[in-house]
């Protein structure tokens, strides 16, 4: 028997239908979308423009579209333009396995490394370079997918599971960030001939990155961000708490499985191209709220868009400040996540959580 049926049988007042969304809203919405496609495309020509030789963009175009055999069409193709689609895809990846951890938890802390998934990557990553000494992308591509999964299921237990809070899984996620990444360390310290290996790869960059990397991970990626997409409807349920959203039909086991396995494919396969690069999955959520509000079918696609944007961005910066060296990507946004971390820590309504 519907609410309304009810209501008319005992006299009562009829429950008033949720109203849709203005039309405006949806218009603003879609425009915002659209200002961050074009703000990444910017980016992106000046990833491919910017760096230790500065190619204006008018060669950049020629290299991209004409064969002209040039140095900077080499510096292009060879170099540059790999690093930006890296920049994209990790950037998007990590964005959208911070949106889908803070809805899945509740919890506006929680992020790819702070809550231990990219640790947990990155120790597989090490342990099958230094100890079972593969080398090969394709070969620890997968231990970065089960480490990322492992810390995963390992913090969420740690913090409590259903009983989790935004607190408990916090200091979870830090109990195992500091144990896997003092394994991490200790493990580079003991086998120098791998050093150099790891040593550019687990400060998170995308220098030096080649371009046959993305076509073998993409289709994790690919999958991982379908996944997302798939249950942003029914965390937007979760959100409302675990009883609404049995009433409104949601599959919690269903939707923590799916979404488990969209941040494990999304922070593995990103981190086992890039290194673990931290924060882009905190800060972008935050920030993109402002604009699209907290319904997950806005705010995964906006987060998918604008992460590569910031991650981009630092990688420029890290090029410029202080040349001819580079400073590394995962520095950058470590350094401005760590200031946006403090930020929301000593917010009231987070710290009495």
């Amino acid at each position: 028997m519907t609410a309304t049926a009810t209501a008319a049988r005992t006299g009562a007042p009829a429950p008033e239908a949720k109203p849709a969304p203005p039309a405006g809203r949806r218009v603003l919405r879609a425009g915002g979308l659209l200002l961050g496609l074009a703000l990444l495309a910017v980016v992106v020509l000046a990833s491919i423009a910017v760096g230790a030789k500065a190619i204006p963009l008018d060669q950049v175009w020629h290299a991209l579209f004409e064969s002209t055999g040039t140095a900077d069409e080499r510096i292009v193709r060879e170099l540059r333009l790999p690093r930006t689609a890296l920049g994209v895809a990790a950037g998007a990846a990590l964005g959208l396995a911070g949106a889908v951890m803070q809805s899945l938890t509740r919890n506006p802390l929680a992020d790819p490394g702070l809550l231990g998934v990219n640790a947990g990557a990155s120790a597989a990553v090490v342990t099958a370079i230094s100890v079972l000494g593969i080398t090969s992308f394709t070969g620890y591509l997968w231990f970065a997918l089960a480490g990322a999964g492992v810390a995963a299921v390992l913090v969420n237990a740690l913090g409590g599971s259903r009983a989790a809070t935004p607190v408990r899984l916090a200091l979870a996620g830090t109990a195992v960030n500091a144990a896997l990444f003092g394994y991490v360390n200790g493990l580079q310290l003991t086998d120098l001939s791998a050093l150099e290996t790891m040593r550019h790869w687990s400060i998170g960059t995308l220098t030096g990155r080649r371009g046959d990397l993305l076509p073998t991970a993409l289709p994790f990626l690919l999958a991982g961000a379908v996944l997302a997409l798939a249950v942003a409807r029914p965390l937007n349920a979760v959100a409302l708490g675990e009883d609404t959203a049995r009433s409104l039909g949601a599959r919690l086991g269903r939707t923590r499985l799916l979404s488990i396995v969209a941040i494990t494919l999304l922070s593995g396969a990103a981190t086992a191209v890039c290194g673990p690069i931290g924060f882009i999955g905190l800060m972008i959520p935050h920030a993109v709220r402002a604009f699209c509000g907290p319904d997950n079918r806005w705010l995964f696609p906006y987060c998918a868009v604008f992460a590569p944007v910031l991650l981009l961005g630092s990688d420029i910066i890290g090029r410029v400040l202080v040349p001819p060296t580079e400073i590394e990507v995962g520095v950058v946004t470590a350094f401005f996540g760590g200031l946006l971390f403090i930020h929301l820590v000593r917010r009231r309504k987070v710290a009495q959580l």
